[in-house]
C-alpha cells in the first residue's frame, strides 16, 4: 500500500456544500489509502473547509487557492453558492469558467498524476488532456436520479426502464428550466454530457451498489462507461463546538418521538412553503427541531416569517433554529423518530445511514427522483402536493404521522429503514475498489507517458 504515497490527486468540486463536502471525505478516504491530495477552491470556500480538517488530515491534504476574477456582481464573498442569491448563479458559474487561466497554471506547477472534477467544469478534463494527466469525474449525485435525467436527454422518446423514477407534471417544467439554465453561451445540460463523455473510462459516483446496483447498471449501459460507487461518504459528526442546547431538549424526549425537518444549505423556502410546513407540523402534534435558512443579505427574522401565534401554540414540543445545526449528530440520537428533507442525495443518505425513516418533501432537481428512491426501498414517504405544485398542511401532517406516530406503518418504516441503514454499511467498503481502479489509471497514464518519452 505505501508505493501509492507516488500518486498525487487534484480535486477541484464544484463550488457547493453539498458538493465539496463529499470531495473532503473522499480526499479523507483516499489519504488512508497513501495518496496525497490538493483540494482546490475560492478562498471563501477554504475556510470553511479548514475548520473541518485535523492535523492529521492536513498532513496529506493540501488547500490550493482558486481564483475567480472579481464581477461587479460577484464579490468574492459571493465565491461560493453558499447563502449566494439565485439570480446569481449564471454569474458565478461565468466566473468559474473565466478561472480556466487560473487552474492551468495550477496544474502546470502541481503535476498531479490524476484530476477528480465536477459535473459543470467540462474544460477541467480538456486542461488535463493537454498536459497527459487522466482526469475522472467525481458525481455526488445518485444513480438513480443521475440516469433518469440522462436518459431523458439523450433518449427523450423512450421510457426509462424503471417505473419507480418520473417526474410529477409539476416538476418537469422546472426541472426543464434548471437543465437548459445557460451560463457563458452553455446549457448545463451540455455540461454535464460533456463532462461525462471526457471522463478518463470511469465515472466516480457517491453512493453503494446495496441501495442503487440496477440504476449503477444502466448507468453504465447508458454512458458505456464504467461507474464505480464510492460509498456514501458520511461525514462524520463533530463533537467539539456544538450546541449543547439542542441536545438537552432532545435529551427529555421520548425515544423516537421527534423528527428533525431541515431544507438543505443551498435551498431557500418560499413563505407560502414555511407556512405549509410549519402548519403542517403543528398538526402532526409531533416533537420537532425544524431549521430555517434565509439567502445571504436578507433580513428577515424567524418569528416574523412564521404563522402568527405559532411558537406559543407549538411551545416546547419544538425547536425553531435558524441557519444550521449538527445533522448528523441530530439523526443520530434516539428521540428522532422522522427526518423531514428535501431529499438532496447527501441528506437522503445520511437518513438512511443512521436509520431514520425519511418524509420527503422534495424542491427541485435531482429531489423528487432521490424522493421516488426513499419510497421504492421503503425507508419513507413523500409529501405528495397538490396539482399546482403547492404544498399542504394537511398532507405534511398525514405523512409525519405515519412515519412517525402510526404504530402500523411506524414500525414498517423503522424497519425497513434499517434494514437499509445494515445494507449501507455493507456498502462503505466500495473505496478499496476505487483506489483499486485509481491505481491501475495512474499506473496505466505513467506506463504510456513514459514510453512517449522514449520514442
Amino acid at each position: 500500500m505505501d508505493t501509492r504515497r507516488s500518486f498525487r490527486i487534484l480535486m477541484l468540486p464544484w463550488l457547493a456544500h453539498g458538493h465539496i463536502s463529499p470531495f473532503l471525505e473522499l480526499a479523507k478516504a483516499l489519504t488512508k489509502r497513501n495518496f496525497y491530495i490538493y483540494l482546490c477552491s475560492t478562498p471563501v470556500n477554504l475556510k470553511s473547509i479548514k475548520q473541518n480538517l485535523s492535523e492529521k488530515d492536513s498532513i496529506s491534504i493540501k488547500l490550493v487557492e482558486l481564483q475567480l476574477p472579481t464581477l461587479p456582481k460577484l464579490p468574492p464573498h459571493y465565491h461560493t453558492t453558499n447563502g449566494l442569491p439565485p439570480h446569481l448563479m449564471p454569474t458565478l458559474k461565468e466566473a468559474v469558467d473565466l478561472a480556466k487561466p487560473s487552474f492551468h497554471n495550477i496544474l502546470k506547477n502541481l503535476k498531479p498524476d490524476l484530476v477528480l472534477y465536477d459535473y459543470l467544469q467540462p474544460w477541467v478534463p480538456a486542461l488535463a488532456s493537454a498536459q497527459n494527466i487522466p482526469a475522472v469525474l467525481f458525481l455526488s449525485t445518485g444513480a438513480a436520479s443521475t440516469s433518469y435525467i440522462i436518459h431523458r436527454v439523450t433518449n427523450p422518446g423512450y421510457e426509462y426502464p424503471f417505473p419507480a423514477m418520473y417526474y410529477r407534471e409539476y416538476e418537469i417544467s422546472k426541472v426543464t428550466r434548471m437543465v437548459d439554465a445557460t451560463a457563458s453561451g452553455i446549457k448545463d445540460s451540455d455540461r454535464v454530457l460533456d463532462s461525462m463523455a471526457q471522463s478518463s473510462g470511469m465515472i466516480l459516483i457517491k453512493t453503494c451498489n446495496e441501495i442503487e446496483g440496477k440504476y449503477i447498471d444502466y448507468f453504465s449501459f447508458l454512458l458505456h462507461k464504467k461507474i464505480v460507487p464510492v460509498g456514501p461518504l458520511i461525514q462524520a459528526p463533530a463533537i467539539e463546538d456544538e450546541p449543547t442546547k439542542i441536545f438537552e431538549w432532545l435529551n427529555k424526549k421520548d425515544r423516537g418521538s421527534t423528527v428533525f425537518a431541515s431544507f438543505g444549505s443551498e435551498y431557500f423556502l418560499s413563505r407560502d412553503d414555511i407556512e405549509q410546513i410549519a402548519l403542517g407540523l403543528e398538526l402532526s402534534k409531533v416533537n420537532f427541531i425544524w431549521v430555517i435558512r434565509f439567502a445571504m443579505g436578507e433580513e428577515i427574522k424567524i418569528k416574523e416569517i412564521l404563522p402568527q401565534g405559532f411558537l406559543e401554540r407549538v411551545g416546547d414540543r419544538a425547536m425553531v433554529l435558524e441557519g444550521w445545526a449538527p445533522q448528523g449528530r441530530i439523526l443520530r440520537h434516539s428521540s428522532i423518530g422522522g427526518f423531514v428533507s428535501h431529499c438532496g442525495w447527501s441528506s437522503v443518505l445520511e437518513g438512511i445511514r443512521f436509520g431514520v425513516p425519511i418524509v420527503a418533501v422534495p424542491m427541485h432537481l435531482d429531489q423528487p427522483l432521490n424522493a421516488r428512491l426513499v419510497e421504492e426501498i421503503g425507508a419513507g414517504e413523500e409529501v405528495v402536493k397538490n396539482k399546482q405544485g403547492k404544498l399542504e398542511k394537511e398532507e405534511v401532517a398525514r405523512v409525519i404521522r405515519k412515519v412517525v406516530h402510526k404504530k402500523s406503518t411506524g414500525e414498517t418504516f423503522r424497519r425497513k429503514a434499517k434494514e437499509q441503514s445494515e445494507k449501507m454499511r455493507d456498502g462503505q467498503e466500495d473505496i478499496d475498489d476505487v483506489v483499486e481502479e485509481m491505481v491501475k489509471l495512474c499506473r496505466r497514464v505513467k506506463s504510456y507517458n513514459s514510453v512517449d518519452m522514449l520514442i
